[in-house]
């Protein structure tokens, strides 16, 4: 199996620094102690722990701060919040910040559903109602961005913009393609797959205890909720070229397997839309050089004025 997959990876040109499934896939941080983790580096007292209910479901979330608009972070797949621990303090000295478990990670309840983009965007939306707030900037990475653009087709009125990170609007390669990686994760050996995966995923700057943390996340994802999840980025109904009229800051790595026409595409969806490619970085570019992600996402929102 896994021979079959770095051949697959190969042919395909995906073996260079193989961030695989730009659109696809954002790994966090270890399960266990995340929410521990978080609070200590929270700049204030003000930091709840709860969870909102979907579908009987609990959806576990941290809140920062108050007010009725905040700055949502979502993460990716077999990712959970303390994936942002590096985002939490900055962001949370001018705004209210929510980081959330989207349902099936982190520590929201794993029931046997379909993880769909549209499930993700309601549990948004939940505990978006449970913390009392109206309207927010949601930040998506990897997974996240196609939640994040779900959400705000479900929401509008609730979106105020979008923060991609990493993450892609278009399906990632051919059908067969994305076909083959959810085969290779429904395999017994899919745990060692992924791990092969997930090595050449890590770009030049990212720590050797981080990338660990990222393989234990995985590794204590269920398989049947990434395997669903992966299905759910590969629905091209979730794709389509309805128009973005919110702000939208766009942050990705400098790679061969965004398509030559990504920043075109993108304005053709979003005409207010800020561009913006890093070289010499991996798919997890905010826990590289979190300082320097920080800052350019409070440039967007100064600019636009948002959350003020």
């Amino acid at each position: 199996m896994i021979s079959k997959l770095k051949h697959t990876l190969k042919s395909n040109g995906l073996r260079q620094r193989s961030r695989l499934c730009l659109t696809l896939i954002a790994l966090a941080l270890t399960l266990a102690g995340a929410p521990a983790v978080v609070a200590q580096k929270a700049p204030t007292s003000e930091v709840k722990s709860r969870h909102a209910t979907l579908d009987g479901a609990r959806i576990n979330y941290q809140s920062y701060g108050k007010g009725r608009e905040a700055l949502v972070l979502v993460h990716g797949w077999t990712c959970n919040l303390d994936y942002w621990r590096d985002q939490v303090p900055d962001f949370a000295k001018r705004n209210r910040v929510i980081a959330l478990d989207l349902p099936g990670h982190g520590q929201s309840d794993k029931p046997e559903v379909a993880y769909s983009m549209d499930l993700f965007a309601r549990a948004i939306d939940a505990v978006m109602r449970d913390a009392k707030v109206d309207r927010a900037v949601l930040v998506g990475h990897s997974m996240g961005t196609p939640v994040v653009r779900q959400f705000y087709r479900k929401y509008p009125q609730k979106t105020l913009a979008i923060v991609i990170v990493d993450g892609g609007l278009r399906p990632f390669g051919d059908k067969k393609m994305r076909d083959g990686f959810v085969a290779a994760f429904r395999a017994p050996n899919y745990k060692e797959a992924g791990k092969q995966m997930f090595a050449g995923m890590a770009g030049p700057g990212l720590p050797a205890e981080t990338q660990e943390r990222i393989r234990t996340s995985f590794l204590n994802t269920p398989q049947y909720v990434l395997v669903s999840a992966m299905e759910g980025m590969n629905d091209e109904t979730i794709y389509g070229p309805d128009k973005i009229s919110v702000p939208v800051l766009a942050i990705l790595a400098k790679s061969p397997f965004w398509p030559a026409d990504t920043e075109q595409f993108l304005r053709s969806i979003a005409a207010n839309l800020d561009y913006d490619v890093w070289d010499g970085v991996g798919h997890f570019l905010m826990m590289e050089k979190p300082k320097q992600f920080n800052d350019e996402v409070i440039v967007f929102l100064d600019k636009n004025a948002l959350l003020k």
